[in-house]
């Protein structure tokens, strides 16, 4: 006879997956906190946005419009794209879930890389599916690796371009040649999130590639450099028929009035997308060349990010480097979930707080108290 349980109960799977855990953004006894662990721009959301979201809240006793026409529009005319084969999202994380589980069941595989975003395998294991790791190279992404792991079970590919939390990428000749190499039934999910701050002329976000062919998606997100990560904002491009199933399983007003204005008004705003990216410029590279001064490695990142990697010393390895920042106020994200426990991702922030954690490196390396 079955055992009835004396409760209901998820189905199996559900709770064994490792919940995703956001960055810091607290610091006990600490006046003043930095925030460097979300990749968070430092400027802020356009001043636009901000007026858009603030007249949208007069009408929030209404619900928002579906379909996210107006948006689905604008974004369709600054990129040249199709407006009907844009699905909008609370984010792209929303995107991916939704795409996951249009495409994965039981039985059925997710593949990505190494140290890729968290939420592909929790997204996998929700729908039921098994997630499959392919090695990097060098903390990034191997295309021959993920080639050499697909099987008939295989459902998506999932490729963060760049890559979160290392801040590497790779060309869009090996995006084109694992897309080439991939059988017809498999989707190709490019998650572009951070292609705005992305100056390699290498680089391309995919949406040729989706324009082209008929198993290719690409999420991007309003979270990063438009500054709109509290609304949850996000946008994926992708074939007829992929966003014919997506919009059958979505909720029917999944994005909220406020973020919709606030996302058309940022798009619009080329000028304050232009100034987070000459900060962009500026900075990152000086906290390459600062951080590693102090005989840090730090992997070479073409995002908004870096991750800096520390020695294996229980006094000036990654835990005690975590633990001496936050206690000035610089909060950096731990990376152990993504297999690099030996790593802190460090968001590119203010003048002020990139000098602070400079100094503040320094001081640790020494030896001085926090």
């Amino acid at each position: 006879m079955a055992i009835v349980p004396a409760r209901p109960e998820p189905r199996p799977g559900v709770l064994t997956i490792d919940a995703y855990v956001p960055g810091k953004s607290a610091a006990a006894g600490v006046e003043k906190v930095y925030k460097l662990s979300s990749n968070e721009t430092p400027l802020g959301p356009s001043p636009h946005a901000i007026a858009a979201a603030q007249a949208a809240a007069e009408q929030i006793a209404y619900y928002p419009d579906g379909a996210a026409t107006r948006l689905r529009n604008a974004i369709a005319a600054k990129y040249g794209l199709d407006a009907n084969r844009i699905v909008c999202g609370a984010g792209s994380d929303e995107l991916l879930s939704l795409i996951t589980h249009a495409y994965i069941g039981p039985g059925d595989e997710g593949l990505y890389s190494e140290h890729g975003f968290l939420v592909y395998r929790i997204a996998i294991l929700a729908a039921g599916g098994t997630p499959v790791v392919a090695p990097e190279k060098n903390l990034t992404t191997d295309v021959d690796a993920l080639l050499a792991r697909v099987t008939e079970r295989t459902k998506v590919v999932f490729l963060a371009n760049p890559n979160n939390p290392t801040g590497t990428y790779i060309p869009f000749d090996e995006v084109k040649r694992l897309h080439a190499g991939l059988p017809p039934h498999v989707l190709l999910v490019l998650d572009a999130a951070y292609a705005e701050y992305v100056r390699r002329n290498d680089y391309a976000s995919g949406l040729e590639l989706v324009a082209t062919s008929e198993n290719v998606v690409m999420t991007r997100t309003f979270s990063k450099i438009y500054g709109l990560a509290g609304l949850r904002l996000g946008w994926a491009y992708m074939p007829t028929h992929v966003a014919d199933a997506l919009n059958r399983i979505r909720g029917p007003f999944n994005v909220g009035s406020i973020a919709l204005e606030a996302g058309i008004a940022a798009l619009a705003d080329d000028a304050h997308v232009a100034a987070a990216v000459a900060h962009n410029e500026e900075w990152l590279p000086w906290l390459t060349r600062e951080i590693e001064k102090l005989g840090l490695t730090v992997t070479p990142s073409v995002g908004n990010f870096l991750l800096v990697h520390f020695p294996e010393d229980e006094k000036r390895g990654a835990r005690a480097a975590d633990a001496f920042l936050s206690a000035r106020g610089l909060i950096l994200r731990g990376v152990t979930a993504y297999g690099l426990p030996n790593a802190l991702r460090l968001t590119v922030g203010t003048a002020e707080a990139n000098r602070l954690v400079v100094e503040a490196l320094a001081d640790f390396l020494r030896g001085s108290d926090a």
